[in-house]
């Protein structure tokens, strides 16, 4: 969330870049900052009680020390009231923040300076793009008549099992998908990323901590009994790790990768957009996470996307490179590239990636910060994270990409992984 100081100093500021999301932020900010002003006067009453008290209480030794009983009973008596003030005042406070609060978090993060104000897609400028498309045999099958014509992929037990959204891989399909999971992690510790396996389950204090709750909180599955989240993606418990936490700056950056399977409730529209493997209420995704210092952060977000866009060469899918425009982006990001490998049967661009810069949106929420060697004075770091890579658009792209006659090919760089080189 933004912070109150940045609110107060730079409202007009506000508005303006908010304006590039496509958000009006002016009744908001104004509501802020009024009972941000109540809040302030308030606590600067109770402080200047507090020290009066403190001085009246030091008299009243000395008076009783003195023989001046009746000056020091006054003087109790003053205390009493003072301290009735300031619980009172207390008691004002207490509301006054919690609203505070929530309007504040009702502000999305600010754009980076490089976003252009847009509504949607359509609005995204593509940064640079790779690989060749080629003409596949006809008759091209899309990938759900693929995984139906070598078994690798059952939607129907997965039905039967759970519901919609929930495949089933058999055979050669889950073996792929295992291949691309430890080729995408192995790749991950070669670039420096430390491997993790978080909990798949979270609390509401990391939902909150990096911008999933309130905000999506219809499109996550929800425990019930016990008050917990399944995750959206690796990024919620990844990044909590350091909730509550004061790094040196010297550790910066902090950098993991996680394999975790991803529970999203939305399915979207029907047809041929979400048919198969287009999207997913389970998916199994790996997650790059940097924890980074201010000054570098956007060095940090430039070698994330290089990293993502290795892998996607390494698989040898034709992709581009889009930066989101205001009206597309998370409520959460400060700056986000979209990575989209080419389905050659759909005919059509499929999103494998985001990967964002959150600036020090999600460190406030999550109280993270650092602190400069020889400075007691801490600042809030800046947190990002990348899919490396969402799976079930990149089997859709590898399947429909590789189909022949006789098969489908396997990507020279997954056969060490899969221990075979066609699916047929």
């Amino acid at each position: 969330m933004l912070t109150i100081s940045l609110i107060r100093e730079k409202k007009d500021f506000i508005i303006e870049r908010l304006k590039i999301k496509n958000f009006d932020a002016e009744d908001i900010l104004e509501k802020i900052i009024s009972l941000d002003t109540a809040r302030r006067e308030k606590q600067t009453r109770a402080d200047l009680l507090h020290g009066e008290m403190n001085i009246i209480s030091r008299d009243i030794g000395s008076l009783i020390k003195e023989g001046r009983q009746n000056e020091a009973e006054e003087a109790k008596e003053k205390t009493y009231k003072i301290k009735e003030e300031i619980r009172s005042l207390t008691d004002e406070l207490g509301p006054i923040d919690e609203e505070l609060r929530s309007e504040i978090i009702k502000l999305p993060n600010l754009p980076h300076h490089s976003v252009s104000h847009g509504h949607g897609a359509d609005d995204n400028v593509k940064v640079r793009e790779g690989g060749e498309i080629t003409a596949l045999p006809e008759p091209a099958l899309p990938h759900w008549d693929l995984i139906k014509k070598y078994d690798i992929i059952d939607f129907d037990l997965g039905i039967k099992i759970t519901g919609a959204g929930f495949p089933l891989y058999k055979g050669k399909g889950a073996r792929l998908e295992r291949a691309l999971i430890n080729f995408f992690l192995d790749e991950g510790v070669k670039a420096g990323y430390r491997e993790m396996m978080p909990p798949v389950v979270v609390n509401e204090d990391s939902g909150f901590g990096t911008g999933q709750l309130p905000d999506k909180e219809g499109q996550m599955y929800h425990v019930g009994l016990d008050n917990l989240y399944l995750i959206p993606t690796a990024e919620v418990p990844v990044t909590n790790i350091y909730r509550d936490s004061i790094l040196n700056a010297a550790e910066l950056p902090v950098k993991n990768v996680a394999y975790t399977p991803c529970f999203r409730r939305e399915a979207g529209s029907w047809g041929a957009h979400v048919r198969g493997l287009n999207r997913l209420h389970q998916f199994d995704k790996v997650e790059i996470v940097q924890i980074a210092h201010p000054d570098r952060s956007y060095e940090a977000l430039e070698e994330m996307v290089n990293h993502v866009e290795s892998l996607i060469v390494k698989l040898g899918l034709p992709y581009r490179i889009m930066r989101l425009c205001g009206g597309d982006m998370s409520f959460t990001s400060a700056l986000t590239y979209d990575f989209e490998v080419w389905s050659g049967a759909q005919k059509r661009w499929l999103e494998v990636s985001s990967t964002s810069n959150f600036e020090s949106f999600q460190a406030n929420r999550l109280r993270c910060r650092f602190r400069e060697k020889g400075n007691k004075q801490t600042q809030l770091v800046h947190t990002l994270n990348g899919s490396a890579l969402a799976l079930p658009r990149i089997v859709a792209a590898i399947i429909e990409n590789n189909q022949t006659g006789t098969g489908i090919r396997v990507p020279q760089v997954l056969v060490p992984y899969t221990g075979f080189e066609m699916i047929d």
